[in-house]
């Protein structure tokens, strides 16, 4: 069975940022090659309203459109529900989640995900704090899983 991985937005734009840095450097090629994983359906992805209202905001628009072109690779569409809505406000509440992470946790927990990455480290610590059933790592720490 494949893993179901659900990508933080930052993920979907991490070759955007500057890659002069080793850490972004590795952390866009772990999402590049997360994505490829996806193209040969080794692994799914999801794509939520979340994601979707993130791209529609972004200002620029070349990274706009490669992000609507990385979002054909999700296999799992996750719509806006009141399920989803109470977890966030609870994630956000008892770890003081920003609005926008707190919802991409939910939408994480709702559909079942195995893995949440994200290359926020302090959502990362505060998401691990929740203590829920899937793996909160960064897309580096994905790859270095032996179980993956």
């Amino acid at each position: 069975m494949t893993n179901l991985i659900y990508l933080d937005y930052n993920c979907f734009q991490r070759g955007f940022d500057d890659l002069r840095q080793i850490r972004i450097q590795m952390e866009a090629l772990a999402c590049q090659n997360i994505f490829l994983q996806a193209e040969a359906q080794e692994i799914n992805l999801v794509w939520s309203f979340m994601h979707q209202d993130e791209t529609l905001l972004c200002p620029f628009p070349q990274r706009k459109q490669e992000v609507l072109r990385l979002s054909i690779l999700c296999t799992i569409r996750i719509a806006p529900n009141t399920q989803i809505y109470q977890l966030a406000k609870s994630f956000q509440q008892t770890q003081e989640l920003s609005s926008k992470d707190a919802v991409h946790v939910a939408c994480a927990d709702y559909i079942k995900a195995k893995f949440f990455l994200t290359c926020d480290d302090n959502l990362i610590k505060k998401a691990n704090r929740l203590s829920l059933e899937m793996y909160i790592m960064n897309p580096i720490d994905y790859f270095r899983q032996e179980d993956v």
